[in-house]
């Protein structure tokens, strides 16, 4: 059997283009709250987000950040735990398709099946860095 050099911090790093990509979009999540950052931060407090002019931006953050480190491997347990935080945190608060009226459940539902599907590879990623 081939080695495998693509296990944790300590023989190497997951796929290159898997991360690339996966941080790509992760990325481009954070970059949007920061266009947009009133306007997040007003979704966020209609949602019941307490401190929201705090968190969002905070948040937006551990974002950015934890896909630039997934990208480029570096801190690979904090970068892809960040990200797993978030979309554990802000999936359920902010998606929440169930509750939503019968115009915004679609969009609702498919923000958040999107999000449990990113959370689930940011999952695999921290194993991995863990590995």
């Amino acid at each position: 059997m081939a080695s495998d050099t693509t296990k944790g911090e300590g023989t190497g790093a997951p796929s290159a283009v898997g991360r690339l990509l996966f941080a790509v979009g992760v990325g481009a999540l954070a970059a949007d709250t920061f266009r947009n950052l009133e306007g997040q931060i007003a979704y966020a407090e209609s949602k019941g987000v307490p401190n929201a002019e705090t968190m969002v931006p905070f948040t937006g953050g551990m974002l950015g950040l934890g896909s630039l480190g997934i990208a480029l491997w570096r801190l690979p347990t904090l970068s892809a735990g960040a990200v797993a935080t978030f979309l554990a945190g802000v999936t359920p608060v902010m998606h929440d398709y169930w509750n939503a009226d019968e115009e915004e459940r679609s969009s609702q539902k498919i923000a958040f099946m999107k999000n449990l599907s990113l959370f689930g590879a940011a999952l695999v990623l921290l194993r991995e860095a863990r590995a």
